[in-house]
């Protein structure tokens, strides 16, 4: 589905929180790179898109209306979002000059290390980064082979020749779709869910590896085969939501269609889905230069703190 005309234009709402930020169409035009009657005419486009007066001139320079300050805040994390995505594709096109070879698991390469590359370019701005992105398993295969410098895993184990430090900590949710028989329950129990066919990832990532071992120790035996194993976490969601099966995904996947109500999630007693997620390098070779800065930045812009 399409945008709706109204929000397309991201560049608009950047405009527009640079003319807040800084307090002038001339200073945001500055920053921009435009002219300030660019500027003008991109934010009257906008307010007569929206309907809205966004800005209002005083003597002290231009400042936000009501409406505006809303519309800012909500622009705020799309545009964000924007940069996130920017910094990651930039990263994905490896490049010749690239100082700091990357690989990560899917949820860590989706749902963090965006922002995490933002803060390291705002650090170190000269630095180029060619990220890989695989399931745990194949993370660590890079790193051990020389074919990434450090690596990202949300895997329950880790080879004995690799040292990590935890840099985040994340929930795993079972999710179903909201016709679903569990989406009405208060919870099934661990044997319930290990006797569910699921959708599920394949062998080797770190999702499917952490929900295995927490039904070992919640006594469960092995889990019954999947329905469905999909390589990606998109296709897992979208069977989930079309009522295939339940699924079991990061809470960071999930976070949108939750909210949306596209997906139900359904507690489970007595089962650990608190999982970490760790950054590795190998063993005895810690990691320096920018490396050491990006697995500083990522324990402390991470979902938790590292240790």
């Amino acid at each position: 589905m399409p945008l709706p005309p109204r929000v397309a234009d991201l560049a608009a709402f950047d405009l527009l929180l640079s003319v807040a930020g800084l307090g002038s169409m001339g200073k945001a035009a500055a920053a921009h790179g435009v002219s300030q009657a660019a500027v003008s005419a991109r934010i009257k486009t906008l307010e007569s898109a929206l309907g809205l007066t966004l800005l209002e001139r005083t003597t002290r320079g231009t400042t936000l209306t009501r409406d505006g300050a809303l519309v800012a805040d909500w622009a705020r994390t799309a545009v964000d979002a924007a940069r996130a995505m920017d910094e990651g594709v930039t990263a994905l096109r490896t490049r010749q000059d690239a100082r700091l070879r990357v690989a990560a698991s899917l949820t860590v390469a989706e749902y963090l290390l965006p922002r995490w590359l933002i803060a390291l370019r705002d650090r170190l701005p000269g630095t180029g980064v060619a990220l890989t992105s695989h399931n745990s398993s194949d993370v660590q295969a890079d790193v051990l082979a020389g074919r990434a410098d450090l690596g990202f895993v949300e895997g329950p184990r880790h080879s004995p020749d690799l040292d990590e430090q935890i840099v985040a900590r994340d929930h795993l949710t079972v999710v179903v779709a909201p016709g679903h028989p569990w989406a009405g329950r208060r919870g099934v129990t661990p044997a319930r869910l290990a006797a569910t066919a699921l959708i599920s990832r394949e062998r080797g990532s770190g999702t499917r590896e952490h929900l295995d071992e927490a039904l070992d120790r919640a006594g469960t035996g092995a889990p019954v085969e999947p329905v469905l194993e999909l390589g990606s976490t998109t296709a897992i969601k979208n069977a989930a939501a079309d009522g295939v099966a339940p699924a079991v995904l990061s809470s960071l996947a999930v976070a949108g269609e939750l909210a949306g109500g596209t997906l139900v999630a359904v507690p489970v007693r007595g089962l650990a889905l608190d999982r970490r997620l760790a950054a590795i390098w190998p063993r005895g070779r810690p990691p320096a230069g920018p490396a050491r800065e990006l697995v500083e930045l990522a324990a402390r812009t991470g979902t938790g703190r590292g240790r």
